[in-house]
């Protein structure tokens, strides 16, 4: 199970690392297209969508916080889910299908990052689990746990 759960992270957590780093890198090209969209300040917007998909993406690939990965995942997929991909305002059926389809996927991609967020940290095989284990060596100290003595 535990390569199964490596293999679920990097391919979850690479798809939003590479896409963060993907608007970091595009970001005229994406920000022109989210003008279109009616985005406010679309330069801005695509670079703060873009670190948080590159916080999330890292989060999840390493296991470092990754619950607070989770989040910027989730907080960048629900607000551009409403903002970029409103099918409901589509005249042409096939461009309301192509909205539809991008916003039902990133709702599916919420509901993962959610069902994941019930994963208990630290996670196996992750930054956190081996800083973990180094605290452990200094409250170990010649046999005695140093948790134990007064303070």
């Amino acid at each position: 199970m535990r390569g199964l759960f490596m293999l679920g992270r990097a391919i979850f957590g690479g798809f939003f690392l590479y896409n963060g780093i993907n608007h970091l890198q595009h970001t005229d090209q994406m920000a022109s297209y989210a003008a279109a969209k009616g985005v406010g300040s679309p330069d801005e917007a695509v670079q703060a969508s873009g670190a948080l998909l590159l916080a999330g993406g890292v989060g999840v690939l390493t296991g470092l916080k990754p619950k607070l990965g989770l989040a910027a995942i989730i907080g960048f997929l629900i607000p551009v889910s409403l903002q970029m991909h409103r099918f409901w305002d589509e005249q042409d059926p096939m461009a309301r299908q192509n909205e539809m389809v991008h916003f039902m996927k990133n709702m599916a991609l919420v509901g993962a990052a959610l069902a994941m967020m019930q994963i208990p940290e630290p996670w196996p095989t992750s930054v956190d689990e081996l800083r973990a284990g180094d605290e452990e060596m200094f409250v170990r100290l010649g046999g005695r746990d140093l948790r134990a003595l007064p303070a």
